[in-house]
């Protein structure tokens, strides 16, 4: 009878919903994106235009806080429930996932690791409820993916600091082209060698908006701006941890925020099979629907197969990720790597077998396909993964298995 109880605990384990926190996640979560977000996700992307009322409606929910503690407003849920998150908003509109992955994750996330019992009750709160919109400031105008040649600077000035410098491409920098974001976390130097974390908020003098980066490709219904640094004056009660422990923070948080990049990437998968089964048995030509022609079976099988492939690592890295800790880059970097080119891949397909209406907006795989590129560039391009799992797997390859 044990061995029998066993067998049945071990085949009706979900990897997607492991418990029934998760699964009642799913469902709200199907619900809100059914309900609020898809309706208004093609007039924000043709518009360019970040829907604060939608993200304070996913405040509510606790999404923009899933992964902090209740205690600070939070959901106290874990990498698995972040993935969902991320996964089923993507679905529908992955710009607008984005800007909740830059504030729950990039923002919220880190902060929560890396910042004291005193910031956290000040900041929390009204972050986790979506009063505060938050964003995290790495990328400059010259440096990219090499992130240790930043140059922002933080000087130290009688008993604070001094900031100066610029940051560019950063999500959530405004809420539109006139209103800067409410708080970030800044990585500048404070050594030749050193990196520290600050906390800056708007209505410090000295920071305001830089240029707007509209005319995206994609994502184009999350806000991305670059945000100038003028020798803003900030207090030591906004310095996160010791000085020089910036790096640190960066690494802290990279495997979640590659992880939930990647969750993204299977939402877009996900609703671009979807739209291909359905077209596939609507629409007919020489005479049969579509999915009786062999070229479209091989593009919906090999979707379906590879969407499966992503979204299983994407999950099971998850169940295995301990928040605010390292140790799974390899799976990180690997599954960012797979699933942001399973879901372009899965964009591409669905406008081939839609043909000249995939190629028109009234359909949402032209979009999808928009949105899907960023996730090979953004939070590590493909190379950086290349280079990042090469290093980890010759370290150790124990990591093969």
């Amino acid at each position: 009878m044990g061995d029998a109880t066993e067998d049945r605990v071990w085949r009706d384990f979900d990897l997607l919903a492991p418990t029934p926190e998760h699964a009642l996640l799913a469902d709200t979560l199907r619900e809100f994106v059914e309900r609020e977000v898809e309706p208004q996700a093609a007039d924000h992307d043709r518009r360019e235009a970040f829907n604060q009322a939608l993200f304070r409606q996913a405040g509510e929910l606790g999404l923009l806080g899933v992964t902090i503690p209740e205690a600070y407003g939070g959901s106290g849920l874990d990498a698995v429930a972040a993935v969902q998150v991320m996964e089923a908003l993507s679905t529908s509109d992955p710009g607008f996932g984005l800007a909740v992955l830059a504030h729950s994750i990039l923002f919220a996330q880190n902060f929560y690791v890396n910042a004291s019992e005193e910031q956290h009750r000040r900041v929390l709160p009204k972050a986790c409820s979506g009063e505060w919109i938050g964003g995290m400031c790495m990328t400059e105008p010259e440096v990219g993916t090499d992130v240790l040649a930043l140059r922002t600077r933080a000087e130290r000035k009688g008993d604070g600091y001094e900031l100066t410098g610029t940051k560019t491409f950063i999500t959530n920098g405004g809420v539109d082209a006139e209103t800067l974001g409410d708080v970030f976390i800044v990585y500048a130097r404070t050594g030749e060698r050193e990196i520290s974390s600050f906390l800056v908020e708007k209505g410090m003098p000295g920071f305001q908006l830089g240029q707007k980066w509209t005319d995206k490709l994609g994502m184009r219904s999350s806000f991305t701006a670059e945000l100038v640094f003028d020798a803003v004056p900030v207090s030591p009660a906004n310095r996160i941890g010791a000085e020089g422990e910036g790096t640190t923070h960066m690494m802290r948080n990279l495997e979640i925020e590659r992880l939930v990049l990647a969750a993204q990437a299977t939402g877009i998968a996900k609703r671009c099979l979807q739209v291909m089964i359905d077209y596939a048995g609507e629409r007919r030509a020489f005479g049969k629907p579509l999915r009786e022609h062999g070229q479209i079976q091989r593009y919906i099988a090999e979707t379906y197969a590879e969407y499966r492939a992503a979204r299983t690592y994407v999950y099971d890295t998850a169940r295995r990720l301990d928040l605010g800790r390292t140790g799974q880059r390899v799976d990180a970097d690997g599954t960012k790597l797979f699933a942001s080119q399973v879901g372009k891949r899965a964009a591409d397909a669905a406008i081939q077998v839609l043909g000249g209406n995939g190629y028109m907006g009234e359909y949402v795989v032209q979009r999808l396909w928009r949105d899907a590129k960023l996730l090979e560039i953004g939070g590590g391009t493909l190379e950086a993964h290349h280079k990042n799992m090469t290093k980890d797997l010759a370290r150790d390859p124990s990591l093969v298995g």
